[in-house]
């Protein structure tokens, strides 16, 4: 039985609007996500053991039940139980690279990374839609980490529907190695501070997700206009964020001051990105902010914005 290797890609948030409570304890939300080169490794290899191993290069993520790739694993065992009595156990093993606990699906992109191997590896012959509602047990992220490109998502997340792929813009990242944020403390903080403007009637839902359906960032998408997509940069968690976590704000001001095209915190942070029309600018707008704030524990990445989710490495 073969072995599979594959890319796992980041993703950043263009935009992030919380509308509501859901009934399920999550918030309604509107949100623009997009694919970057940044990504993980994922190997997958069949055992003679009926088990999950899961092993990472990073010594600070888990190797247990609470890591998501072993979530992952665990489901498709739960749900097709005749594939792991048939082809039995396998090794999960993770070269990360995208940083842990920074608002980038690091752990959501490896949980959809070990679905789509393990479909392959299992011989399940499930559709990428089939996939995406399993993932969706596993996190609201997953399914987009396995569609990728650009989409809008709603609902908590895991409802996506696909906007032209954006492939002329570069991404400068960068995110304080000793900074973590929770996002069930940023969501929570948010809705003690803000629970007064949600929208609570189904109509006005409605009414808000077809707004930004047909909003000017989706506009902006659709023209591949990288100027007008900078100044759009929307993300509502940073109203609770950025006062607790001055040194993402110092971050974010680094950035702006450079002339980028646009920049912010991604997801519930604390990494904070700024986007660029070339490779060459995203990287004099990193040495020049690395200059600007000399932190070693500042990390900087460049990327690209890419149009796939989880794909096979090449050989």
């Amino acid at each position: 039985m073969r072995s599979y290797s594959l890319i796992a890609p980041a993703k950043i948030n263009l935009y992030l609007e919380i509308i509501g409570d859901r009934s399920d304890g999550y918030h309604e939300l509107a949100m623009v996500l997009q694919s970057i080169s940044l990504a993980d490794q994922i190997d997958i290899q069949p055992i003679g053991i009926d088990t999950i191993i899961v092993r990472c290069d990073h010594a600070e993520v888990p190797n247990d039940h609470t890591n998501l790739a072993y979530r992952a694993a665990a489901l498709l065992t739960k749900q097709f139980p005749e594939a792991m009595a048939q082809f039995g156990g396998v090794e999960i093993n993770i070269k990360k690279n995208i940083p842990i606990a920074a608002g980038l699906a690091g752990g959501s992109t490896d949980a959809a990374a070990v679905l789509v191997g393990l479909d392959l590896m299992w011989q399940l012959g499930l559709t990428q839609s089939e996939l995406e509602v399993l993932g969706a047990q596993i996190g609201s992220d997953v399914p987009f980490c396995i569609q990728g490109g650009t989409a809008l998502a709603t609902g908590r997340g895991e409802e996506l529907s696909p906007l032209k792929n954006l492939d002329n813009l570069y991404v400068v990242l960068a995110k304080y190695r000793n900074l973590g944020i929770s996002t069930i403390w940023a969501y929570q903080t948010y809705r003690q501070q803000f629970s007064q403007t949600y929208i609570s009637q189904a109509q006005d839902l409605e009414t808000r997700q077809h707004r930004v359906h047909s909003g000017p960032m989706v506009s902006a998408i659709m023209h591949a206009d990288g100027s007008a997509i900078g100044k759009l940069l929307h993300n509502d968690l940073e109203k609770v964020a950025l006062p607790e976590h001055p040194q993402v704000l110092e971050l974010r001001e680094a950035f702006e001051s450079q002339g980028v095209l646009g920049t912010m915190m991604s997801g519930s942070g604390p990494t904070v990105f700024a986007l660029t029309e070339s490779e060459a600018e995203a990287l004099r707008v990193l040495e020049a902010v690395k200059t600007q704030i000399a932190n070693p524990e500042l990390d900087f990445w460049t990327a690209k914005f890419v149009s796939t989710g989880i794909r096979l490495a090449q050989s």
